[in-house]
């Protein structure tokens, strides 16, 4: 997919967000280039990716997020054979930013 992905439109768009540097340029940036459920399914998604990197189940993950088993199942399949993007971003993501996500704690509570 990478090579079906690759072309200059879309390494000037990530060279674009690359310049971006507080959140609330984040917030500018998306919101004129993306719809709001646009934003809302990406954000979707990284939260079940963490979620599922910290061993969460699918029943308790649909409850906290409400994705569909379906959207689950792909972002797993991207876990496990995927080009290893969500790594890179959990990897360097701060405790305090990882702080914003739910926690297993949390859930028992």
């Amino acid at each position: 997919m990478e090579n079906k992905l690759k072309d200059n439109n879309i390494d000037f768009l990530f060279s674009s967000i690359l310049k971006l540097e507080t959140l609330e340029e984040c917030y500018k940036f998306f919101g004129d280039i993306c719809t709001v459920p646009e934003i809302r399914t990406f954000a979707q998604r990284v939260v079940v990716a963490h979620m599922l990197n910290d061993g969460w189940v699918y029943s308790d993950i649909v409850a906290r997020t409400g994705a569909s088993t379906a959207t689950i199942s792909r972002v797993r399949r991207s876990l496990l054979d995927g080009r290893g993007g969500y790594d890179v971003v959990f990897e360097r993501m701060s405790d305090e930013e990882r702080s914003l996500l739910p926690t297993k704690t949390e859930d028992k509570e």
